[in-house]
């Protein structure tokens, strides 16, 4: 498995275990298509994301790299100031558990949450949703190639 497959993977698990201690828990997945209705938790997706970031250490040959992966959270709910509540919640929870463990179990040499952007989401025929998207940057070292 590749570094970068190692890393994202490694945050998946990360916000699988953080998230799954909340009540309602929110449904935690990795590239997948939202799914037709928001669980009353809300909805958290991890993007791969890109590397932004390749410097080449000579001697030996070596790739410090910065890859971003995206968490999208969405939640539904009928008043604005509740969607606004569960967001917020959720976003401070998923900065706790990358900050509680920057290195992601070892699979990372640092991970740091970035500031979100925000969007309310308007939906024919269901609930009012809002969502945002949080930029995660990992950084690790991998040796030889940027792809290993």
């Amino acid at each position: 498995m590749s570094m970068r497959e190692t890393a994202i993977a490694a945050l998946h698990g990360r916000l699988q275990t953080a998230l799954a201690t909340r009540n309602p828990a929110p449904l935690v997945l990795r590239g997948e298509t939202a799914p037709q209705r928001l669980p009353p938790g809300g909805l958290v997706v991890l993007r791969d994301g890109e590397t932004v970031e390749e410097a080449a250490i000579l001697s030996p040959l070596a790739w410090a790299i910065e890859h971003r992966a995206a968490i999208e959270v969405t939640v539904a709910g009928a008043a604005a100031a509740a969607r606004s509540t569960l967001l917020d919640a959720l976003l401070a929870a998923i900065a706790a558990a990358v900050t509680a463990d920057r290195t992601l179990g070892g699979a990372v040499e640092w991970a740091q949450p970035g500031a979100p952007e925000f969007e309310d989401v308007e939906v024919e025929g269901a609930a009012a949703a809002r969502a945002a998207s949080v930029p995660v940057a990992l950084f690790f070292t991998v040796a030889g190639s940027p792809l290993a």
